[in-house]
């Protein structure tokens, strides 16, 4: 078993400052020195247009631009590496697997991926410039894979296929496009049916109105909606765009479904994710498809969980009591997972070897 850790990072302050406060953490890191030896063995098949970047996220209203020239004066990089590494734009996915179960009041999400792609980063980040107050896990870190907003929205999201890619933002800065712009599933699906998409991914929205979750299916050629409490890794709608083999997708997805009319609570939602004898824990780490960390959002109550590995108590986070301006005082959560596999953000990953 290998112990892990994932860094809390707690933020009150511009998009610029955030970005540069990152950059100044990241350097020498080892998410820094990995990523830059990704790209001598991964050649990147996109490009990239800094110009074009800026107006889109200017167009949206979102201050996350400025986080990138924060992260370009700290690291001291010329802008088109800051979006190579943190762009969310045009930027190739590799396959996973993730499992998302919305009860009355929660969503609970197992995020399943590679540890050598894995932040390490739970951010809560209350902008002064622009944008909703969130709490969620980083990706690439401008991004967020899950989390949720001052005003209840909670997003997750699923991997469906990355077959014939577009021209768009990729999954992750998708989510924290969402969560820092949108207050409701209302306006959520507004953004999600008019950003570009780079990939095909569901995205599951929760808000404090809400009886039942919003399923948004997009892929760079539509976008479709559906309300559903479940999502693992196919569509239901543009079944077109799924993958040909998805025998593993529909059976989480129908132990899921199989427990919706017990009306767990949320503790007994997040152990049937999180307990690795559940049917849904999933150790494929080598194969992409490892759940790293499974992860809890109340909307009504502003609480949040996150634990990182199987058979794990979850860290409890209340970001309603943070947004008056009380810091956790948390700076690491830590757990452990079955697997030998370097994570990024931890130790000196090879990108030769799986």
């Amino acid at each position: 078993m290998k112990q892990i850790y994932t860094n809390v990072i707690q933020f009150r302050g511009s998009h610029y400052d955030l970005g540069y406060m990152q950059g100044q953490h990241l350097k020498d890191s080892f998410l820094v020195q990995n990523r830059n030896k990704q790209w001598k063995v991964r050649i990147p098949h996109f490009r990239i247009d800094v110009e074009e970047t800026k107006a889109l996220f200017k167009q949206l209203g979102s201050s996350i631009w400025d986080e990138m020239e924060g992260l370009r004066d700290a690291l001291d990089w010329p802008m088109e590496r800051v979006l190579l590494e943190f762009g969310g734009y045009r930027l190739k996915i590799q396959r996973s697997g993730c499992s998302i179960f919305v009860g009355n009041d929660y969503m609970i999400r197992n995020y399943d991926y590679h540890p050598k792609t894995y932040d390490g980063r739970y951010v809560i980040y209350q902008p002064t410039d622009h944008g909703y107050a969130t709490i969620g896990v980083s990706q690439r870190v401008s991004g967020r894979c899950d989390g949720m907003n001052e005003k209840g929205l909670t997003l997750g999201y699923t991997f469906i296929n990355r077959k014939r890619p577009g021209d768009g933002f990729v999954c992750h800065m998708v989510g924290r496009l969402v969560l820092e712009l949108c207050a409701n599933i209302s306006e959520a699906v507004n953004l999600l049916s008019n950003l570009p998409h780079r990939g095909s991914f569901s995205y599951v929205l929760f808000d404090t109105e809400s009886n039942e979750a919003s399923i948004v299916e997009t892929s760079p050629r539509g976008v479709e909606v559906r309300q559903g409490n479940t999502c693992t890794n196919h569509f239901e709608m543009m079944k077109k765009e799924n993958r040909h083999f998805l025998d593993d997708s529909n059976k989480r997805l129908t132990v899921m479904d199989g427990k919706q009319d017990y009306h767990l609570t949320g503790k007994e939602a997040f152990r049937m994710l999180n307990d690795s004898d559940q049917d849904l824990f999933s150790n494929q780490y080598r194969n992409w498809a490892g759940t790293i960390h499974t992860s809890a959002y109340f909307p009504k109550s502003l609480a949040s969980w996150l634990s990182l590995g199987g058979d794990q108590e979850p860290a409890e986070f209340d970001f309603a009591n943070w947004l008056t301006g009380t810091n956790f005082s948390m700076e690491r959560i830590e757990g452990e997972v079955d697997t030998d596999i370097p994570f990024l953000h931890m130790e000196k990953a090879d990108w030769f070897k799986n």
